[in-house]
């Protein structure tokens, strides 16, 4: 099924085969216009508190595998708010930044043993 877009918009959707040619339909009324600048927003947004969230993370696993307990705990502490922030914010399940936080904190455990 063809759907009707203006001339210069005929981005292409990769699944499937030719003969079902999907075409992406612009935005055409008012709200839909909005809602879109909303949308790549709130994109940007996310982009960035997943992108911090992340560094955290990373410079908690960083500490773990230089051997540092020490670090490994203090990067945990500033580490673990973002995760569940980022749950409130709905980047990932609550469930998932709790899993996390006990499996890192799990790991600097083992580290001590």
């Amino acid at each position: 099924m063809r759907l009707r877009v203006p001339v210069g918009h005929t981005d292409r959707l990769a699944d499937g085969p030719a003969s079902q040619d999907k075409v992406f339909k612009m935005a055409n009324t008012r709200s839909a216009k909005k809602a879109v600048r909303k949308i790549s927003r709130r994109t940007q947004v996310n982009k960035s508190r997943r992108g911090q969230m992340r560094t955290f993370v990373r410079r908690v696993e960083d500490a773990i595998s230089a051997g540092d307990q020490g670090a490994a705990n203090e990067a945990l502490k500033q580490a673990q708010p973002y995760l569940m922030r980022a749950a409130q914010q709905n980047l990932l399940p609550k469930n998932t930044a709790s899993r996390r936080v006990s499996r890192l904190s799990a790991r600097i455990k083992a580290m001590g043993a």
